[in-house]
């Protein structure tokens, strides 16, 4: 008998046909992810302020999006001068025109590409050149503030003075600028911060010729807990001092504890942001305030930014305390 043939299509083929109609069943479902479309609110409340005759301070509050802003824009007469990290909400624009009006605005962006619509423009005028001006201002003195609420602070201080004329006050937390105000201001509000955080803030008075002031006193806020969240786990009352031990420097630190529940173990401190050693004790945990001394041989005038942050009961890192700063020989 003679067989019959059947003719069978070529495997490419098969593929490609079962590919094309996987692709338009699962089009079908609707699982083709949709592309991005949607921009980023406006930034609000830029403000723009003469940092110098030749440069600009630019602020204002953050932006959101249905997925995430991811940097922002800064414009002047249609033209982009700067670009940021979502993390910063300022920038300094520089070399500019002495007496020349600007006028700034910004756009939010997100991981698409997506540009918000322009925030409102912000207005400066940068002033004269100023006679050479070699002098810092004086230190603001009697910062104070309180917490507003769980994301928000107030400050407030003793204006400086300056030969030529203070510009501007520079708020910073642990050694990072997160605002600035006019000169002419001895306030500020901060926002953007998180509920139950130690920050530790300090302001420094800036000049026309962009000299900066020593630190004023730093200022420890706490800012309100959010609803349900357990008790805090930063060490508080952070102490510290030094003194010459032969050809070195002795640092001497004392805090107290956080209550946790348990013995700890172990304090992590960082000097200057990095992680400089582990304590871990060689007996039984102190109860009460704890201390520690380290040992330096840099030279006179060497200035450190220290905090301390301990290890849980349940093996986890704690808070880190207000950071403190000490200056080697004073």
């Amino acid at each position: 008998m003679e067989g019959t043939t059947v003719q069978r299509p070529h495997a490419t083929a098969a593929s490609a046909c079962s590919a094309a109609l996987l692709l338009a069943a699962l089009t079908a479902c609707g699982s083709t992810p949709e592309a991005d479309t949607r921009k980023p609110t406006t930034p609000g409340h830029v403000t723009a302020q003469a940092s110098s005759a030749t440069s600009v301070h630019v602020m204002w509050e953050p932006a959101t999006d249905n997925k995430a802003v991811t940097g922002y824009e800064v414009y002047r007469k249609g033209e982009r001068v700067k670009s940021v990290v979502a993390t910063k909400v300022m920038t300094d624009v520089d070399g500019l025109t002495a007496s020349t009006a600007y006028a700034f605005t910004v756009h939010a962006r997100d991981a698409a590409g997506n540009l918000s619509a322009p925030s409102a423009a912000a207005t400066v005028t940068t002033p004269a050149p100023t006679p050479a001006d070699h002098e810092p201002p004086t230190r603001p003195v009697k910062l104070r503030g309180t917490a507003d609420g769980s994301r928000a602070a107030n400050l407030s201080w003793g204006g400086s003075t300056d030969d030529v004329g203070v510009t501007s006050y520079d708020i910073y937390q642990e050694d990072s600028r997160i605002h600035s105000v006019p000169g002419t201001q001895t306030t500020a509000h901060l926002t953007g911060l998180r509920p139950g955080t130690v920050y530790t803030f300090t302001v420094r008075a800036r000049d026309a010729a962009d000299t900066s002031s020593p630190d004023s006193n730093a200022l420890d806020l706490t800012t309100a807990s959010a609803p349900g969240a357990p008790a805090g786990t930063a060490p508080t009352d952070l102490r510290i001092s030094n003194r010459v031990q032969g050809k070195e420097y002795a640092i001497d630190l004392d805090w107290k504890q956080p209550e946790t529940g348990g013995e700890i173990p172990a304090y992590q401190l960082f000097m200057d942001g990095r992680l400089t050693t582990t304590i871990v004790w060689g007996s039984t945990p102190p109860a009460g305030r704890a201390s520690y001394r380290l040992t330096v041989s840099d030279p006179r005038g060497t200035r450190y930014s220290m905090k301390i942050r301990a290890k849980l009961p349940d093996g986890k890192w704690g808070d880190f305390s207000a950071q403190r700063t000490v200056v080697l020989g004073d």
